[in-house]
């Protein structure tokens, strides 16, 4: 018998998962999952818009037509013939070479991460700014710096102020998460002016630009830039999120780098999707499938537009929100009256049966604690009526409950 005593092994965590955190959106989805929740909270395409018969179609053929290489290990950069289908689809000249495959867009902030921040690196990004970004960028250790937006995007006076220094500004100017604000043109020309004066380089964002509703947005930065922006992309909003297949294009310096960064992440990207997304798209298929989304996506914004003039019009001292207009993607913005919390909120909203996503963890810094952000793509019309009615009655309800405390404070 074996009598020698078994030590338990002493895990010393490295300093940087001390900085790790979950993601507050992925924790508030768990309450969605409650029967009878309509969720304005998740940032999931809608189920509606996945080619279904094309991915079948395609896995066939692809199994059909070269099902050894589609099984085996692939090359790091991605597949040949789609990194060729993304560089041609860009409104710049870009070379293949310069394509690299990610394993979602998610993964491209990882490896600009790793590749550029130092502990203690100063990085700027938008205020607010998209919480998987941060998440990204946070086990590095960098110090991350919010500069002021507007209504047209970033304050060009308050990005110069607090350039110094910085490896980097992060930015999305279309249809951004979680603002659903878009950049205007004569802010993108002279932010990419302005960083390129400053040396600044620009990790431009890119996961929602196709989703435009009326007309396209402008040009990105990049194109503006090539050589001093490292560009974001992704197939998840306009194909299928499941597959998670994203690109970077990157100029020729830094590229090297980041396919190192690749290399050791994961090797490749999985070749089969790769070679299932390149399938699919071939012969224009998404210049034919990415209106219907736009169609779509526009029809819910307009639902949840009217809803929430119907159910909390403006003047009603008692169910305010302010909320914006987006142009496309698939979020909308809004704020509550002054004294309240969105986080407070939530239980209220919750046990009315809707859900959102508060909107202060989206601030690198001074979150503002009435914003929160409403996600109109998944749910139906029909159930974005009854979800803005939903979520009136947990204002006015979480309205009442602070008149009552305050008018308790005041009494002796």
């Amino acid at each position: 018998m074996n009598t020698t005593a078994t030590l338990n092994p002493s895990w010393v965590l490295a300093r940087r998962a001390a900085k790790m955190n979950p993601s507050v959106i992925r924790e508030i989805l768990k309450v969605t999952e409650k029967p009878g929740i309509i969720s304005f909270a998740g940032g999931l395409p809608s189920p509606k818009t996945f080619p279904v018969a094309e991915f079948e179609a395609a896995c066939a053929k692809v199994l059909r037509d070269d099902p050894q290489g589609a099984l085996q290990y692939a090359a790091s950069e991605g597949f040949g013939p789609l990194r060729e289908m993304v560089a041609a689809m860009l409104p710049w000249k870009v070379d293949p070479a310069q394509v690299l495959i990610t394993t979602g867009s998610q993964q491209g902030l990882d490896l600009v991460a790793k590749v550029l921040v130092d502990a203690g690196s100063k990085i700027l990004v938008e205020s607010p700014t998209y919480l998987g970004a941060v998440m990204a960028f946070t086990p590095m250790e960098p110090m991350v710096v919010s500069v002021r937006n507007d209504e047209e995007g970033i304050d060009i006076a308050d990005l110069s102020a607090k350039a110094k220094d910085a490896r980097f500004l992060y930015a999305l100017p279309n249809f951004q998460n979680p603002t659903g604000r878009t950049m205007s043109e004569a802010r993108r020309a002279a932010l990419s002016t302005r960083a390129a004066a400053l040396g600044l380089p620009i990790i431009e964002d890119n996961p929602y630009g196709d989703l435009w509703f009326d007309t396209p947005p402008p040009a990105p930065l990049t194109a503006r830039n090539p050589d001093g922006c490292i560009y974001l992309g992704s197939f998840s909003k306009v194909l299928a999120p499941g597959l998670r297949l994203g690109f970077i294009v990157a100029p020729k310096a830094v590229y090297p780098k980041l396919l190192q960064a690749k290399q050791a992440a994961d090797l490749h990207s999985p070749g089969f999707n790769q070679r299932l997304i390149a399938e699919v798209m071939k012969d224009g298929f998404l210049d034919r499938h990415v209106p219907t989304i736009r169609t779509l996506y526009k029809s819910q914004r307009d639902a949840m537009l009217e809803a929430l003039a119907r159910e909390m019009p403006a003047g009603d001292p008692d169910a305010t929100l302010t909320w914006n207009t987006p142009a496309g993607g698939m979020f909308l913005w809004a704020r509550l009256p002054e004294g309240m919390s969105a986080v407070d909120l939530l239980p209220y909203a919750v046990d009315k049966g809707v859900a959102f996503v508060p909107g202060a963890p989206f601030y690198a810094d001074h979150g503002d604690p009435r914003t929160l952000r409403l996600s109109f793509v998944t749910p139906s019309v029909e159930e974005i009526h009854r979800g803005v009615a939903a979520l009136a009655g947990a204002v006015k309800a979480y309205a009442a409950e602070l008149d009552e405390q305050a008018i308790k404070a005041l009494t002796p």
